[in-house]
Parts: structure tokens; C-alpha cells; sequence
């Protein structure tokens, strides 16, 4: 029963009547036996009322909160409540990462010396996000770090794709859905120094009263360099190695292997950069949510450290136009990359209502695409190409 309908229920139903008046007591024998008549008829209403709410009440079908009741209720849980370690997992990764946007846009805009413009915008059916972009900067020619969060609805494929690795997702015709992430990618002006990008993520399905049902993480964080310093590529890998490895030392070695194969330009094949690491579907099968939550905060904040002294080496070294222009040409790579093979630039342009300057954010603010374009055989620019091609150890 709804709490509308509760609430009609309560005012049709036939109520006992209350006076101020103190109630008097007849000694004489009629009129005790019409009291005990009229009290006896009130009680035969009162149950028969309650049992018929109580049937009402079990007899109706649960309440089901669509996407956008979810996301109205779990702003209001904000407001009122806050969010702490006893939320829900969406509103505690959510509180996670904004706390993690100001920390990152606060010290490139130090680096920088040049303020990130900030957007904050909203989906109609739940859910938004803010985009904090920067571009012709004194550092970087292009700097996006936002977060995005999708309140919606999985049609039938999508679950079946999805059920594939994850067999406790129900299966039915459609399920509400809740995405959160913060995607970074930063392209710097000098061609020295390395693009990046990083990205954590969190998903989950609900049942029909808002509950979460399936849940997973996915997330990492990759370098692409135009002109390759082994020394950059192994302080990236070592800071990364060492956040993995305070939860569970198989986790590098198997992630650094999926970012390798996962950010390939198979129609080129060759590797998008040196790559880092790269994870999805981390579920109850490979550790519980709060151990899975604890591994993705460490990881997400270990990428100031591995990317700010690299910028600090690099961002002022002296370049020719010839080292220009391929640095644009390795941005032509990148750009094929995001367009024809990642999965998240590909999921989100598919999602109804989504933003899409913010999700092609990513993409630099200049590339270019020579036709049949050869790096000189044992130049700097050969020898980065063959590590594309043959991914090494770096750590």
C-alpha cells in the first residue's frame, strides 16, 4: 500500500468518537447493556479495520524506486544525513573521488599557474557531474579531470553482456543502474613530457526497492610519452607497484599485463604508451567491497606522486619543431585509440543524456595524421615505437 493510499485509508475508515466530556457511568441495568452494545460494535469495527490494513499492507506489491526516485533520494540522504561508513558504497566512492578532483585540480593549477574552468551540470533523469578543464595553458595544451555520475536503466542485451562475468547480476528485462567515475587525461604542451591519463570507477545494479544488488570497481592509471625516459616510465611503475602491493602483490603483475593489452592499437599493433595499470569486474569474487574500496583510494591517490616529479624534470626541457610535430603525430594515435577502441568513450556516448564534451574531454587539443609517416631507424622516436610494440618490464 502506498503512503498515499494508507493515508486515505485511515481518514474513510469509521472512527470512534472522542468528546472532552467525562464519560458517565449508568448503574441501572438498560443502559449498561447499550454500552456494553455500542463499545461491543466499535471493537467489531476497529478490528475489522485493522485487519483489512494489515491485508492491504501484505497484499501489495514492494515499492519499486526507478532510477530517477534513487537519485532524488539519495540526494536528500546527502543533505540531510551526510555521507559516513555506514552509507551506501555509491555515496561513499562519490564523497571519495570530489574530495580526490580538488586535491588533483589544486596542484596542477599550481604547476600550471593557470585556473582549471569548472562546469556542473546535471542529468534529467539523476545524477551529473563536474567538469574541470584547462586548455592553453602555460603546462598543458589540454587538461580535463571530471567526474560524472549516471543514474539509469540497462535494457536486456546490455545484462546479458554484462552477466558474462558477472553471474549474480539478476536476469530480467531491464535493471536500474547506478555508475560513478572520475576520468583524468592531461596533454602537456612540451613534447618531453608524458601524456597521462587515469580513470576509477564504480558500478552497481539495484533491485526494485533501491537495494544494491551486483557491484564492481574498475579503474588505473597509464603514461603516454611522445619521447621515451626509461626513468619516467619506472618511477610511474614503481609508485603504482607499491599502492598495489599493500593489498595483494598478484595485483600488479596481472594489472600491468591488462593495461598492456587493453590500451593497443590492435589495428596498428602497437601499445597506446608504456602503459601502468588497469583493472575491471572487481567484485565479491576477488575481495569484499570495503577491502575492493581501500585498494581503489590508494590507488587514486598514489597519482600525484607518480606524476608530478616526471612533470617537474620535463616541462621546461628545450624541443624542436621537429619533436613538435611528432608529438602530434603520437596524439594522432591516441585520439584512433579513444574513438575506435575504448570501451568507456564508447559506453558513455551510448548512455541517453549523457554529456558528451565531457566525455571527449580526452582527446588533445591538437593531433595530426601524416600519410605513411616513418620514424629515422635508431632515433629517439624509433626506439619508442619499438617499446610500443614489444611492452617491457619496468619494474
Amino acid at each position: 500500500m502506498s503512503k498515499r493510499q494508507l493515508c486515505q485509508f485511515v481518514l474513510l475508515r469509521p472512527r470512534l468518537s472522542i468528546t472532552s466530556r467525562p464519560l458517565r457511568r449508568s448503574f441501572t441495568a438498560g443502559a449498561n447493556g447499550s454500552n456494553s452494545s455500542r463499545w461491543a460494535n466499535r471493537a467489531a469495527i476497529a478490528a475489522f479495520s485493522l485487519s483489512a490494513l494489515v491485508y492491504a499492507m501484505t497484499s501489495q506489491k514492494p515499492v519499486k524506486l526507478d532510477a530517477r526516485s534513487l537519485a532524488e533520494l539519495d540526494e536528500r540522504t546527502k543533505r540531510e544525513k551526510g555521507v559516513d561508513e555506514n552509507s551506501p558504497m555509491r555515496l561513499r566512492m562519490e564523497q571519495f573521488i570530489r574530495e580526490q578532483q580538488k586535491a588533483i585540480v589544486f596542484e596542477l593549477e599550481k604547476l600550471d599557474g593557470k585556473s582549471f574552468r569548472e562546469d556542473t551540470w546535471s542529468r534529467e533523469k539523476g545524477g551529473g557531474g563536474v567538469s574541470c578543464v584547462l586548455q592553453e595553458g602555460n603546462i598543458f595544451e589540454k587538461a580535463g579531470v571530471n567526474i560524472s555520475v549516471v543514474y539509469g536503466t540497462l535494457p536486456k542485451p546490455a545484462i546479458a553482456k554484462m552477466r558474462v562475468n558477472h553471474k549474480n547480476l539478476a536476469e530480467a528485462d531491464e535493471v536500474d543502474f547506478y555508475a560513478l567515475g572520475l576520468s583524468m587525461v592531461l596533454h602537456p604542451n612540451n613534447p618531453m613530457a608524458p601524456t597521462v591519463h587515469l580513470n576509477y570507477r564504480y558500478f552497481e545494479t539495484m533491485r526494485p526497492d533501491g537495494t544494491s544488488q551486483a557491484w564492481w570497481f574498475g579503474g588505473g592509471s597509464d603514461l603516454t610519452p611522445s619521447y621515451l625516459f626509461d626513468e619516467d616510465a619506472v618511477h610511474f611503475h614503481k609508485t603504482l607497484k607499491e599502492a598495489c602491493d599493500k593489498h595483494n602483490k598478484e595485483y600488479y603483475p596481472k594489472f600491468k599485463k591488462w593495461c598492456d593489452e587493453y590500451f593497443c592499437n590492435a589495428h596498428r599493433g602497437e601499445s597506446r604508451g608504456v602503459g601502468g595499470i588497469f583493472f575491471d569486474d572487481l567484485d565479491e569474487t576477488v575481495a569484499d567491497k570495503e577491502n575492493t574500496f581501500a585498494f581503489i583510494q590508494d590507488c587514486l591517490k598514489s597519482f600525484l606522486p607518480s606524476y608530478l616529479p616526471i612533470m617537474e624534470r620535463r616541462k621546461d626541457m628545450p624541443f624542436t619543431a621537429k619533436e613538435r610535430e611528432w608529438q602530434q603525430v603520437r596524439r594522432g594515435r591516441y585520439v584512433e585509440f579513444n574513438l575506435v577502441h575504448d570501451r568507456g568513450t564508447a559506453f558513455g556516448l551510448n548512455v541517453p543524456g549523457s554529456r558528451v564534451e565531457s566525455i571527449l574531454m580526452s582527446l588533445p587539443l591538437t593531433a595530426s595524421w601524416r600519410y605513411m609517416y616513418e620514424p629515422v631507424p635508431k632515433s629517439r622516436e624509433h626506439r619508442l615505437l619499438e617499446v610500443l610494440k614489444n611492452p617491457k618490464e619496468w619494474v
